[in-house]
């Protein structure tokens, strides 16, 4: 028996594109000039991470002209298959349609599952539909941390309705509410998620609440919870801004999507002439800024060894109770700032 086997030939390495080179491609609406800019932002590169600043630099007055549409909820409650359908539905209508869906990642390995494409069976298909799934790399909110320079390069693609799903984990509501245009929560009757309705968080941030899976048996479930969540909202809401709308919808059925896209664009109309939707992502642009400077931060903080060392110091003596949090956070700052000072 012969125990020859074929060599591997490594597939040739494709040449590194320039700014100017992403640039037009994005400009050109070339789908996989998207992916490798959005695969550059995400590196941990240093030299990645250079041409992405320049990236994003260049693309970003070519951006800001879509509808940024935030979608979360409890697990289990269709996400996936509520934006599968409503990308359909929008896509249909004449719009192109870019989806970022960000998986949870693992606190143990760092893993993601990125399943949420293989779950979009039409809008995976359709050409004018652009679906990246991110790991969330263990950040609070529910989102990438390159999500927003994610949505300004879909952006100057030419996309111009963005769906950020988020994995639903408790503070991912206030997140994307940071970075979108319109919040929609998605709830489930009879598992439990009527609570959800009268939480004073969500209800500040939250434009629609929208109970899935209103098909089959399940319909009087679904209205009866709707009547619920909506008689929550009006006690509870803010007089002067109103309760944000609730209703039924079915991905299976594809009932209750239509009234679900009036909604958003009533709403963006009204904001478009109160002058309030330019107001909110110039206030979303500031929150982004002191987001970068934290990440900054924390950056230095892992790359100089000094105050690597300090850190490392300060995280044993807190283990071993020698050391309170305050007093060990103080003394790693402190580190940061003596390094950061020219010596006279």
């Amino acid at each position: 028996m012969s125990d020859w086997a074929p060599r591997r030939v490594k597939p040739p390495m494709r040449p590194r594109l320039t700014v100017d080179d992403y640039l037009r491609g994005l400009l050109a609406c070339d789908r996989g000039v998207l992916s490798r800019a959005i695969t550059l932002i995400e590196s941990s590169r240093a030299d990645d991470q250079q041409l992405a600043r320049e990236l994003i630099g260049r693309a970003l007055p070519h951006s800001g002209k879509s509808m940024r549409i935030g979608l979360t909820g409890v697990p289990g409650a269709g996400k996936s298959a509520l934006i599968d359908t409503f990308g359909s539905f929008l896509t249909a209508r004449g719009h192109r349609v870019a989806v970022l869906s960000i998986d949870p990642s693992s606190s143990r390995s760092g893993g993601s599952l990125l399943g949420d494409k293989t779950r979009m069976t039409r809008l995976s298909a359709d050409a004018n539909a652009f679906i990246r799934p991110s790991p969330s790399g263990l950040l609070l909110g529910g989102v990438a941390r390159q999500t927003r320079e994610t949505m300004l390069l879909c952006e100057a693609a030419g996309y111009d309705v963005v769906l950020i799903e988020t994995v639903g984990v408790g503070q991912s509501e206030t997140t994307v509410a940071e970075m979108t245009d319109f919040l929609m929560v998605l709830l489930v009757a009879g598992a439990g998620d009527e609570l959800q309705g009268i939480k004073r968080g969500l209800l500040e941030v939250a434009d629609l609440l929208a109970i899935t899976k209103a098909d089959g048996g399940n319909v009087v479930h679904a209205k009866q919870a709707a009547a619920k969540h909506s008689f929550a909202m009006h006690l509870l809401a803010d007089p002067e801004q109103g309760a944000a709308p609730v209703v039924t919808c079915s991905a299976l059925e594809g009932t209750g999507i239509e009234e679900i896209w009036k909604i958003i664009c009533d709403s963006a109309a009204e904001r478009e002439r109160s002058g309030s939707l330019q107001r909110r992502r110039s206030e979303q642009n500031t929150k982004w800024m002191w987001t970068l400077v934290d990440q900054q931060i924390q950056a230095l903080l892992r790359k100089s060894p000094e105050v690597g060392a300090v850190a490392d110091q300060a995280t044993a003596q807190v283990l071993a109770g020698a050391l309170s949090p305050v007093a060990a956070s103080e003394r790693i700052i402190r580190a940061l700032f003596d390094r950061a000072t020219p010596r006279a």
